[in-house]
């Protein structure tokens, strides 16, 4: 399949946080004020998923950090026109002219746009995408091979080695210089054709030496070949539509211009992952303690959209080391989290020797201190490197038992952590800490007011934007100064009921809880309440037998059964005294043991626990979830705080079977014309830092009846770093099956998948095992990928149009300007943020069978966000749960040590995954409910 321009933001990047936070939840309620939001509140995940760590749904206040600047609306009181482009509906002309969607038989079709939406209030929205003139030329494009290849792995010495290039003279005489483009790797561009064969030697040297040494220096080789001529002027024909070019890839064009535009941040910048810059000068770095700082960059990418290429510029910020004592940063990374690991830290930093001067690379943290390691010598005979460096070096260590660092490349090379220095610029590629991730979040969460004008202002001077360098002039590339205006629209919002009444919604489409009863209500008759003692009595109950702890579980149940829940019989208690922290034992297992131990005791067992757990500690958190989830099969809600029940209702309610609240009849009337499952997919990968092989973790939710509020789960563990799901027909089967059973027999007649990454193919093997005799299943299909880990930002334009903070207001739907040319997609925000900058989601149809309209897709998913959250989102926290189970491996743990990334066999560690998942949660209690809120 062709690419068609679709897709560009769904990367899976390292967790940068992309400038706010806030847009993506619902369901996360407000506890002091009861007010909800289409389900119970989410978990916090912070940064923990591999690959998918950004912020995208918001997340508690960090602690600390620099103070939050006022909300807005950003460029308030000035004059927003829609672009030329768009408000001559040209773009509507084009999307009545397309044909109409091709045949099922057609595996490859991409639904064309049916139409655009017309349904809610119309508004202007800026956006963060600014106009890119094309050059009119044909581009060449080039391959770079370096030899030897030796070295040249290491993305540090191929960026100096193109440094040193380019101050070759064969680089002059061959007309580069200012005229061609590169990404320091094997891909060059250039504005005119360059001479055939072309080499170029390198005598290499570091940045700390003036010049190569004098013999015995290493000497590099470019090779450069010719690749292709690039056509620009095919881009122009693909971004007007016209319909010869539907199919025509323009990945080539795109990724060349990149390479352009990122000629200027990539000299003065410090890139981390694809597309973000990062610069000093950009803001203060704010220091996040444990060895690390916060610093401010920014992205860029080229994206194609309705007669005119544009380019998406967003603020981000990421974690750095700070420049310092290796030694006294590896403690201070220690000391600030428990079962924080200093080998995480150190893994890849690169430092400069206090004693000799020259710079290395970490490779990893040694299981030997200067105290203990002895090794030989020619003066000194076996001798520890404690005693080695007094007598060598005349240094005497502060730090003996700390552990050695590895500086050698094949061959191992230990120095004392304290004799080296951090070298500046670093990007930090490690897993952050809980308290690195709350004090990140309030750097980067940002109003929008903010990031737009840091967007504007030093976002186009940072990157080059704003005046074109040697590069894009002899490219003939240019960028607007103004970001893009496009027009928006407010949906509606759904009617909500809950048994007897509607809901009363605001506008960041929250509602108040008080009074209400529960659209369906759950039956709790066996539960039991365990108190855990962690050693903070100062806020834990004194114990079991506690009368302020009776309070509070009478005041609970009054409020469930208030509510229209039926909780009649008093709980059993149960208590846990856990044993006190051990760095040996930073995954808490004595922890666990003692919950499980304290749980083991309570007859009959119970339907559901209610814990008591005061502290945050994600140890004992995530170990509870996989004892009780996969070992114990029983259902757990955590409360923390005495006050507040209304939110612990909820969560209740749904994981006993309940319905908090449905649509009303005219907002559900478009599932209620037939037989409808909604599924939600998601696939989490091992963040950094995991032990090498942990597999992924997939997961399916789905509806199982016409009130859409319940959607239990299948979760399956799979081959690492696989993004397709490689059981989907299983767990759709176990879906559908459920489905069934709980409608009278009755299958689907419609499946409304929303997911990134799967193959129509793959739902027909699963539908096929639901034919009969009489003929085969075959339900209509539609497949949407949503995307939250992109950085397409709305501002409005005018007060009236905005939440009081200065975001869009929920219900904002966006298809016009900056969505896909051909294809059917679209932009919403259906909650309103928490706080920052709020991302809206975006939507791509992948494929139709239902043949929705604009007004019909966008309407009904901004409904289902009132009734749930979303489905994809669901399937997110489902994984988020699997993660607990895989925790030891997650942290990089393997049999009863610890492993580096990398150094233990990968099947050894998924066999280990698979007995910590122990066949997933497929008990009888579990398998069928919303275990994972």
């Amino acid at each position: 399949m062709s690419n068609r321009g679709r897709g560009f933001d769904r990367g899976r990047g390292r967790g940068d946080f992309r400038g706010g936070a806030g847009g993506g939840g619902g369901g996360r309620g407000s506890p002091d004020s009861f007010r909800g939001r289409g389900g119970p509140p989410p978990p916090f995940r912070g940064g923990d998923r591999g690959g998918r760590g950004s912020f995208d749904r918001g997340g508690p206040r960090g602690r600390g950090g620099p103070p939050r600047a006022r909300g807005g609306v950003f460029m308030r009181g000035q004059r927003a026109d829609i672009d030329p482009r768009i408000a001559d509906n040209s773009d509507k002309a084009l999307v009545a002219s397309f044909q109409a969607p091709r045949a099922r038989t057609d595996r490859d079709s991409m639904p064309f746009r049916p139409d655009f939406g017309t349904d809610g209030r119309e508004i202007k929205l800026r956006t963060n995408f600014f106009p890119v003139k094309v050059p009119k030329g044909p581009l060449y494009e080039y391959d770079v091979a370096i030899t030897p290849v030796a070295g040249t792995a290491i993305r540090r010495v191929k960026r100096r080695i193109y440094q040193l290039a380019e101050q070759t003279s064969a680089w002059q005489q061959a007309g580069m210089v200012g005229r061609v483009a590169h990404d320091s790797s094997a891909k060059l561009i250039a504005a005119h054709i360059l001479p055939q064969p072309l080499t170029i030697r390198v005598p290499f040297y570091d940045e700390e030496e003036t010049a190569p040494p004098q013999t015995g220096g290493k000497e590099y080789t470019l090779t450069v070949k010719f690749i292709q001529e690039i056509n620009t002027g095919s881009l122009m024909s693909y971004l007007e539509g016209q319909p010869q070019y539907r199919n025509y890839d323009i990945l080539p064009i795109i990724s060349a211009l990149n390479i352009i535009l990122a000629a200027t941040p990539g000299r003065t910048g410090i890139m981390v992952g694809r597309n973000r810059y990062f610069f000093r000068s950009a803001a203060q770095p704010y220091k996040l303690g444990g060895g690390l700082e916060a610093w401010k960059g920014f992205y860029s990418s080229v994206r194609p959209a309705h007669k005119q290429l544009m380019i998406n510029v967003n603020v981000c910020t990421t974690a750095f080391y700070t420049p310092g004592n290796l030694a006294d940063a590896m403690m201070a990374f220690r000391d600030l989290s428990f079962g924080a690991r200093m080998d995480a830290f150190c893994r890849g930093v690169r430092v400069k020797t206090r004693h000799l001067g020259y710079r290395k690379t970490v490779k990893k943290l040694a299981h030997h201190t200067a105290k203990s390691y002895s090794f030989d010598t020619p003066e000194y005979k076996r001798i520890t490197v404690q005693d080695y460096f007094k007598r060598k070096y005349n240094i005497d260590l502060r730090y003996p038992d700390l552990p050695l660092v590895d500086v050698g490349g094949q061959k191992t090379n230990y120095l004392p952590a304290e004799v080296c220095d951090i070298l500046p610029d670093q990007p930090f590629r490690g897993k952050l800490t809980d308290e690195h991730t709350a004090s990140m979040i309030t750097v980067a969460c940002q109003p929008p007011n903010v990031n737009g004008e840091a967007i504007v202002n030093q976002g186009l001077d940072n990157l080059g934007l704003r005046t074109a360098g040697p590069e894009l002039q002899s490219f003939g590339v240019s960028i607007g100064p103004n970001m893009a205006v496009v027009p928006g629209r407010i949906l509606p919002r759904p009617g909500v009921r809950y048994s007897s009444t509607n809901a009363s919604i605001d506008d960041r489409a929250s509602w108040n809880l008080r009074g209400v009863k529960f659209a369906v209500g759950a039956r709790l008759d066996r539960w039991a309440v365990l108190v855990i003692k962690d050693g903070v009595p100062r806020d834990e109950f004194a114990s079991a037998q506690d009368q302020e702890l009776f309070n509070v579980v009478d005041g609970l149940r009054s409020m469930c059964n208030t509510s229209g829940m039926h909780v009649a019989s008093n709980p059993s208690y149960a208590e846990a005294q856990l044993p006190r922290k051990n760095p040996s034992d930073p995954m808490r297992r004595s922890a666990i043991e003692a919950i499980r131990a304290a749980l083991l005791k309570v007859k009959p067992k119970p339907d559901l626990i209610l814990i008591m757990l005061v502290n945050g500690d994600k140890a004992v958190y995530e170990g509870l979830k996989h004892l009780c989830d996969v070992f114990l099969d029983v259902a757990t809600i955590r409360k923390s705080s005495p006050q507040y029940f209304a939110n612990v209702a909820l969560k209740i309610n749904m994981k006993m079977g309940g319905v908090n609240h449905k649509l009303d009849p005219n907002s559900g009337k478009w599932l209620a014309a037939a037989p409808t499952m909604v599924v939600g997919m998601d696939v989490t990968h091992p963040s950094p830092g995991s032990a090498k092989g942990t597999p992924s973790i997939a997961a399916v939710v789905a509806s199982i009846d016409n009130h859409y509020a319940q959607y239990p789960a299948s979760l399956e563990i799979q081959e690492t770093k696989k993004e397709m799901i490689t059981n989907l027909k299983v767990m759709m089967v176990d879906r559908i099956k459920l489905f069934q059973r709980k409608n009278k027999e009755t299958l689907p007649e419609r499946v409304l998948v929303y997911r990134d990454g799967v193959s129509e193919g793959q739902f027909d093997i699963a539908f096929r095992s639901f034919s009969t005799p009489k003929g085969p299943y075959r339900p209509k299909l539609t497949i949407i990928i949503c995307g939250k880990r992109h950085h397409t930002r709305f501002y409005p334009t005018e007060e009236d149009t905005a939440a009081g903070d200065g975001n869009p207001r929920a219900g904002t739907v966006v298809d016009r300007g900056v969505t896909a040319v051909y294809d059917f997609d679209f932009f919403l925000q259906a909650h309103g943020g928490l706080q920052g900058t709020t991302r809206p989601t975006h939507y791509y149809v992948v494929h139709d069978e239902i043949g929705f309209k604009a007004n019909e897709l966008q309407g009904l998913t901004n409904s289902l966000s009132y009734i749930l959250v979303s489905p994809a989102y669901y399937a997110d926290v489902a994984c988020e749960r699997g993660r607990c189970y895989l925790r030891k491996l997650i942290h990089g743990y393997v049999g009863n040590g610890t492993t580096t990334s990398g150094s233990t066999a990968e099947e050894e560690v998924m066999n280990e995954a698979k007995r910590l998942w122990n066949n997933g949660v497929t008990k009888k209690n579990l398998k069928d409910t919303m275990f994972y809120l």
